[in-house]
């Protein structure tokens, strides 16, 4: 296995694509094999640095506006579809998002997001007028490259959000196509992936991933990689599920974090120039987080969450530069 490993890292890094059954061998690595894991990182990490670099992005978000979201998404807080201690409340005014924006800018965040709940924004609504000036306000005042992050959304939208400042749009597909029907009947993987080609084709780039831990199998995971590779997405925020007590995987068998790093060096290997970034509920990787930033995580979302709490900037900080990163 060790070698088969060194020949697929050198296929990539000679320019060469990983098929679909190379990857599904990398997956079925057994945890106790070592030696194999061990090379799989160590691979993983010099695709990173060959193809992206030693420099290292780190990304906030608000929580702009919470709960009563109409999708019934199995694992979100925020959906009204079920009773959880999720906060609700509209959309934040600009003086708060410029704070909030102000307060990472200072602490060494390179891009922040406005999140919102809802399925989406509709262009003539009063709650875009306010975004487009909330993101206006925002590129006036601060150093920080903005995305957002609206749900499904036309490319009227979109513009909207582009001339308002706007440069990345985050919007995951969360699972394969196979799994997606698995987590949301209210809306399906091709409104998603609509969303997707939608911004890029106004000229967004794009940050779209997926969680880990929804019930999926490992095979699901590598068919993620490969849909995202497909739409040539920039940024792939890698998520592990954070069970939220009231949602209908308040109870789902966690993943082991040596299984959750060997599913991001895998990623690396399917997509060896993309921005592979630490998303929502990586403090379950507990002392293996150091390890997956030298296993292909080459960027990371920082900071509270939404319906939960991440790592502080600072800690995140020394713990990147600690292991021979430059942050942006």
């Amino acid at each position: 296995m060790k070698n088969f490993i060194k020949k697929l890292k050198n296929k990539i890094l000679a320019g060469g694509k990983i098929e679909f059954q190379e990857a599904k061998e990398l997956i079925e690595i057994k945890l106790d094999d070592a030696g194999s894991l061990n090379e799989l990182f160590f691979s993983a990490d010099e695709i990173r640095e060959k193809f992206c670099g030693n420099s290292f992005d780190l990304c906030t978000i608000i929580n702009a506006k919470s709960g009563k979201c109409s999708e019934d998404c199995k694992y979100c807080a925020q959906s009204s579809h079920f009773k959880t201690n999720a906060s609700v409340y509209p959309l934040v005014n600009s003086e708060i998002a410029l704070e909030e924006a102000k307060k990472v800018e200072r602490e060494g965040a390179n891009r922040f997001s406005l999140v919102t709940s809802g399925k989406g924004i509709l262009s003539d609504s009063k709650e875009m007028e306010k975004l487009e000036n909330i993101y206006k306000i925002l590129k006036e005042r601060t150093t920080l490259s903005l995305c957002a992050s609206h749900g499904i959304c036309d490319k009227e939208v979109l513009v909207k959000l582009k001339e308002a400042g706007v440069t990345t749009y985050h919007h995951n597909l969360e699972a394969c196509k196979d799994f997606y029907p698995n987590i949301c009947s209210t809306h399906t993987y091709e409104d998603r992936v609509k969303t997707v080609l939608n911004a890029k084709e106004v000229g967004l780039r794009v940050c779209s991933g997926g969680i880990l831990g929804l019930g999926e199998t490992p095979i699901d995971r590598i068919k993620l990689a490969f849909e995202l590779r497909e739409l040539d997405v920039d940024s792939v925020p890698i998520n592990i599920l954070t069970p939220i007590a009231g949602t209908p995987l308040e109870n789902a068998k966690e993943i082991e974090p040596l299984e959750l790093i060997k599913t991001m060096s895998v990623f690396r290997f399917i997509l060896p120039n993309k921005a592979l970034r630490y998303a929502g509920g990586r403090i379950k990787l507990g002392k293996y987080q150091s390890l997956g930033i030298r296993a292909g995580i080459n960027s990371a979302l920082t900071g509270n969450f939404l319906t939960t709490t991440g790592n502080t900037i600072e800690s995140d900080k020394k713990m990147i530069e600690g292991v021979g990163y430059e942050i942006k």
